[in-house]
């Protein structure tokens, strides 16, 4: 049995995905009910309820497995007293396997995000645990959130400067790496970096989006008071609109980008390219109109 914790997001669902395919039981722990049934027709095994910021909670989901994937709840500013909750509990359990899903690049102290995941990090290399620590770039996938104003108005747009070089990654080459470090040996001590092939400008990106959609597509800057009110809107507090706005501002200063030699070995082929993650993206949407 493989505990995923975060199990409700993007992220954990795709890792569910990919260890259900290799025929891996899979417990895993969500905050709320209603995250239960979709994860249970994923082919999750087993599903906990409860907030991993409570010891009980922790000390329940990890007894009887393996390995645990942690993913913390995106942009919470918990992450390291969660981390060194969740770490606390694979010991006692004995835990085999410890993979954590941290971040490229968590040594930027200018997205705190980032850094605190660098303490988790340092925080498992003491603790006497066999891990792995995977640092995947931003994913391909965040594309998706403007989706319809892509393919309706040939509009995308972005809260940097359009010249903002990325090098973004496919979220189910992650989710392969993370099933392949979980079930294969050899990968215990490792901090593998997993970063696409490509280094795109944002003017870049929509330039394939409008080649493989088949019509103009430009990119546009999100003014930064209409994005803040945007995520308002969507739910999100002062400490996540903060750091996504640092971020934010370190990608349009530095660019965000690694090397794809770590993810092309590990997956044994190249890394999906952005072109066919976008033409994938189609096809599936097709697939999903016919059905």
């Amino acid at each position: 049995m493989i505990l995923v914790t975060g199990t409700a997001g993007k992220t954990g669902r795709a890792v569910v995905r990919a260890l259900v395919a290799r025929g891996m039981a899979v417990r895993g722990l969500v905050r709320r009910p209603e995250q239960v049934r979709p994860l249970k027709s994923l082919g999750v095994q087993e599903v906990v309820v409860g907030d991993m910021r409570l010891r009980a909670t922790m000390a329940g989901a990890v007894r009887g497995v393996r390995a645990v994937y942690h993913i913390c709840p995106n942009m919470s500013p918990d992450e390291l007293a969660i981390g060194q909750l969740v770490i606390a509990a694979a010991r006692s359990a004995g835990m085999a396997h410890f993979v954590y899903h941290s971040v490229l690049h968590p040594q930027t102290e200018a997205m705190p995000h980032h850094w605190q995941k660098l303490r988790v990090e340092e925080h498992l290399f003491e603790a006497d645990l066999p891990y792995t620590i995977l640092q995947p770039a931003a994913y391909m996938q965040n594309v998706l959130a403007g989706w319809d104003q892509i393919v309706e108005q040939g509009v995308y747009r972005v809260p940097y400067a359009t010249e903002t070089r990325l090098g973004m990654v496919d979220l189910e080459d992650v989710a392969e790496v993370a099933a392949t470090v979980l079930t294969e040996p050899g990968h215990q001590g490792a901090t593998y970096e997993l970063a696409g092939s490509e280094v795109l400008t944002q003017t870049e990106v929509a330039a394939i989006l409008g080649r493989v959609l088949g019509r103009p597509v430009r990119a546009e800057v999100i003014p930064p008071a209409e994005w803040e009110q945007g995520a308002r809107a969507r739910g999100l507090g002062d400490y996540p609109i903060e750091t996504l706005i640092k971020m934010f501002r370190y990608y349009e200063r530095c660019g965000f980008w690694g090397n794809p030699n770590v993810l092309s070995w590990l997956l044994g082929r190249p890394p999906t390219t952005f072109a066919a993650f976008v033409e994938r993206t189609i096809h599936e949407q097709r697939s999903e109109v016919a059905l």
